[in-house]
């Protein structure tokens, strides 16, 4: 399919998240405080904090870094950290604020009745939030190469010299990795990735965008990248971003399996919380119906919440099943996801 470009009215969606309140009534501003650590930065978020703040008198005091960062700042932090919420984006960088002990459960019947059983760690320490697929992505004018309905077909000799994907170290990959190793064992995985690495076009580099782009000036005739990226060149005002936007198609891998493999955005209540039922409150108000379109569409992800339907670009990629693997699963197996590409020899 081809893409449409549709575009996000964010000064709309903000007057319809703000004509709706909280479930609770609003409280009085002594309703205390929220310490909220963030690796998300987008204005968007920014709308949510504040009408969190109006509806119930609860202030949020927002640090912004890196995922890795915050969760290096939180374990020298210690017993004394102020931090309530870490927010980030990629279970795999969940997972590793899971083993570095920051995290407690989350004990909340509304978050277990709005999200499904993959938007949650199975023991409670995070819950997704928004999410986004990993998809292929070929070059329109070359055609669909065939085979090509599954991530298997990447390693399908037929493509020999044409796939073009980041490094093995990319988080994005190693969940990928994590999603199949789950999936299918680390043998399968292991033959999976050394097919790919021989039909590599180039040699791994760049981000997403590079790989769309590469894809669409013929350097390779097939990619892999998040649908947020894919939205994000079709929303864009740049010729340049529409031209290269024009010049790919995706396909949606797994259709006739289990699914194409997504991944989250997602938050974990620390363990040492000054302000727990306030954290716990923030995260069911993100999970209302107005506050999830505005946090998903920040990015151009989907919403975590089944039956709300994302506004931004990213609809316009189509719609696909997705697999229901829990995505604790993509930290679980990120280990053996990196040796698995390590002995595939993907750099």
């Amino acid at each position: 399919m081809r893409f449409r470009s549709l575009f996000f009215a964010p000064l709309v969606a903000l007057a319809v998240l703000t004509s709706c309140s909280i479930d609770d009534a609003p409280e009085s501003a002594s309703a205390g405080e929220l310490n909220l650590y963030s690796s998300r930065h987008y204005d968007t978020d920014i709308a949510l904090y504040e009408n969190f703040t109006e509806a119930t008198g609860i202030k949020i005091n927002l640090i912004e870094a890196g995922a890795d960062e915050l969760i290096e700042r939180i374990k020298s932090e210690g017993e004394a950290s102020p931090a309530d919420l870490l927010i980030t984006v990629d279970a795999g960088r969940l997972w590793r604020a899971e083993q570095a002990g920051i995290f407690q459960p989350i004990d909340s019947p509304i978050l277990n009745e709005r999200l499904p059983d993959n938007m949650r760690h199975p023991e409670g320490f995070w819950v997704g939030l928004s999410k986004r697929a990993r998809v292929i992505v070929y070059n329109a004018e070359a055609g669909l190469p065939e085979p090509l309905s599954d991530y298997s077909d990447l390693a399908n000799p037929a493509h020999k010299g044409k796939v073009c994907i980041r490094s093995s170290s990319n988080i994005y990959n190693i969940s990928l990795m994590a999603a199949m190793v789950s999936r299918m064992g680390e043998a399968v995985a292991e033959e999976w990735a050394a097919g790919v690495v021989a039909n590599f076009a180039r040699t791994p580099q760049s981000n997403d965008t590079g790989q769309i782009r590469a894809v669409a000036s013929g350097e390779c005739q097939i990619g892999v990248a998040n649908t947020y990226y894919l939205a994000r060149l079709a929303a864009s005002d740049d010729p340049a971003d529409q031209a290269v936007s024009s010049a790919v198609e995706i396909v949606f891998p797994g259709q006739e399996g289990n699914g194409t493999h997504v991944n989250i955005s997602g938050a974990g209540l620390v363990s040492t919380s000054p302000n727990p039922e306030n954290a716990i409150k923030f995260l069911e108000y993100l999970t209302s119906q107005p506050a999830q379109l505005l946090f998903a569409n920040g990015n151009n992800e989907y919403p975590a919440v089944p039956g709300i339907a994302a506004t931004s670009a990213v609809v316009g990629l189509g719609e696909f099943s997705e697999d229901m693997l829990n995505a604790s699963e993509l930290g679980i197996n990120q280990a053996a996801a990196i040796m698995v590409f390590d002995r595939a020899g993907w750099k």
